[in-house]
């Protein structure tokens, strides 16, 4: 028995809690960054002492993290040392075209646009009362500190930065740099935001690719003012007394088009793509890689259907194609027999064969054919001959791996045809003329039920079985053959099912079709529900959004500045973002 394998993403780390007077000092682009912490300090990681718990937070506009990994820019490169990062970071978990005002909303808040409306640049709708910014939740919790916003752009502390003690829209990315390090000099933030935008309008000019110069000299520039603000930093005359985390984060990637189908794979989406580092000398380094969302498995629990257990449709009358109906069927199996010929067991049929392919039985079954291959059969009554298309050679069905199975029944012209495919991959029959002698339609029905299994020498799953009352076309066919399960985001025909067993229930004697439109389905014998994990490349599981929120996301970051500052997070906020809890070298006197 396969083990079922889930599929959950998790940091493993120490409590920020342990973070014990933890300070940042910069040092020169070759070396790190000092670690150096006083001979005396106070445990004030609960925000009991003299609020030295401080966020710096560099907001870096269409900073690609695929690119910031490709340049190495010296300073960006040199806090992941001491820093959760990653270049596989994304604005969202979304699939709507991207905005800069959509993004910085949802990195001032914690929510997306969901929640806080914005998904233009004109801010249209933006909805603040539930979920406030970060200047706005740190007003609230903290009262009288200074929390300063310096950004290149107007929109930006136009709409985000009005509960901001202080901010100030500057000319461009160099005087925000200026007076950022004028910020750090002179006074006591506990909040300094920096927005720089240099790099997107780069970006948006002329490419968001290593290989572009404008953008790259644009990030190698921002690259430079981040080594010069992290010195103004560590020379301030408090620095020993404080505790600064660092936040650098892009607002979101850049590409020529932004968004996706529904179901698509958001890694694959370059306008989402961004640079995370949360900052600290005293966090070790954690770099957090996306997963490979092509090679995930196909996991879940099913009944195996052999010899004896089976599985039988209570409505004998369901699925009878007579001479002319179209309709489509399509399902999963994994072959767990012997290899080879295996006697051509009846896998699954509607036709009532009990022991060998009778011509003459009215009805159709899929067999296993010759070489481990699976074949659609047909006969009808009255027949001295099967009608019957070979799966493709090169989709045998006996090398252990979860193989789809579709055949679309349709009319050319008056003449019923069946058109199977394997693994996207046409039958060796590509069009068989489903008729007797003399060309006349043969007529499928029959008073045998569908059933699944029980039959001498079948060993398998079958799973999401589903039938269609249209003849999809064969390209949408061969281009859905990996997906699964059917949803009605990732399936375009899923109005057009009429029945869909998932065969996962797990426990009981029965099938249950998932729409509930058509009878039930009897398991016969013993059930036999087993686990199944299994990497397959004729499968592509559908991507939960567990998979995309296993890397830093732009909701995740008020949640990490709201915990490091001590702040109790209220339910109602709805914030949407996860805490990366850091591991942290403890200091020693």
């Amino acid at each position: 028995m396969k083990k079922i394998t889930s599929l959950v993403f998790e940091i493993k780390t120490l409590s920020i809690t342990a973070v014990l007077g933890i300070i940042l000092l910069v040092s020169s682009c070759n070396k790190n960054f000092d670690n150096v912490l006083p001979t005396s300090f106070r445990n004030d990681t609960l925000g009991l002492g003299n609020n030295s718990k401080k966020v710096l937070y560099i907001i870096l506009d269409g900073v690609k993290g695929s690119v910031v990994s490709s340049l190495a820019p010296a300073n960006l490169t040199q806090i992941t040392t001491n820093s959760i990062y990653s270049y596989d970071g994304v604005a969202d978990y979304q699939r709507n075209a991207i905005t800069n005002a959509a993004s910085w909303t949802t990195m001032l808040t914690g929510v997306d646009y969901t929640k806080h409306n914005v998904t233009t640049e004109a801010f249209t709708g933006i909805n603040l009362q539930t979920t406030p910014t970060l200047f706005t939740g740190i007003k609230s919790n903290l009262g009288n500190v200074r929390t300063v916003s310096l950004a290149s752009t107007a929109a930006f502390n136009d709409n985000l930065a009005a509960d901001a003690t202080v901010k100030q829209t500057l000319a461009d990315d160099a005087a925000v740099k200026t007076a950022v390090v004028a910020e750090l000099t002179t006074n006591n933030p506990a909040l300094l935001v920096a927005q720089f935008h240099s790099a997107e309008v780069a970006g948006l000019a002329n490419g968001y690719t290593a290989s572009t110069a404008a953008y790259t000299t644009a990030i190698n520039t921002l690259d430079a003012y981040v080594g010069e603000i992290l010195a103004a930093l560590k020379a301030r005359k408090t620095y020993a007394l404080e505790n600064w985390l660092v936040v650098v984060a892009a607002n979101k990637g850049g590409a020529a088009t932004s968004g996706g189908a529904p179901g698509s794979n958001i890694y694959a989406d370059d306008s989402r793509n961004t640079f995370v580092a949360f900052y600290n000398p005293k966090f070790q380094t954690n770099a957090v890689i996306k997963p490979d969302v092509s090679n995930l498995p196909y996991s879940g629990i099913g009944a195996k259907f052999n010899a004896t257990n089976g599985a039988v449709q209570s409505d004998a009358n369901f699925l009878n194609l007579g001479t002319n109906i179209e309709a489509t069927i399509r399902f999963n199996i994994r072959w767990d027999g012997s290899t080879g010929n295996s006697g051509y067991p009846a896998i699954l049929q509607k036709r009532g064969v009990t022991g060998g392919i009778t011509p003459g039985i009215p009805g159709w079954a899929f067999i296993k054919d010759d070489g481990g291959i699976i074949s659609f059969n047909a006969s009808f009554s009255g027949a001295t001959g099967n009608t019957q298309a070979k799966g493709p050679a090169s989709q045998k069905l006996d090398d252990g791996k979860w193989h789809s199975v579709a055949v679309r029944f349709y009319n050319s012209g008056t003449t019923h045809t069946a058109s199977m495919f394997v693994d996207g991959i046409a039958a060796q029959q590509p069009n068989l003329s489903l008729t007797v002698s003399g060309g006349a339609n043969g007529n499928l029905n029959t008073t045998s039920p569908l059933t699944f299994g029980k039959y001498s020498n079948v060993d398998c799953f079958i799973t999401e079985f589903a039938v269609y009352n249209i003849a999809i076309p064969n390209a949408d066919i061969i281009a859905a053959s990996k997906k699964t399960p059917l949803t009605p985001i990732t399936d375009p025909y899923y109005n057009n099912l009429v029945a869909y067993y998932r065969t996962n229930e797990g426990v009981g004697s029965v099938l249950n079709d998932a729409l509930g439109k058509s009878p039930v389905m009897n398991l016969v014998g013993a059930a036999n529900w087993t686990n199944y994990a299994d990497i397959s490349p004729n499968l592509s599981p559908a991507i939960s959004e567990a998979a995309f929120k296993v890397v830093p996301n732009g909701v995740d970051i008020p949640v990490f500045i709201y915990n490091w500052m001590n702040i109790t997070i209220p339910a109602q906020w709805g914030l949407m973002g996860k805490f990366y809890n850091p591991t942290v070298n403890l200091p020693k006197n």
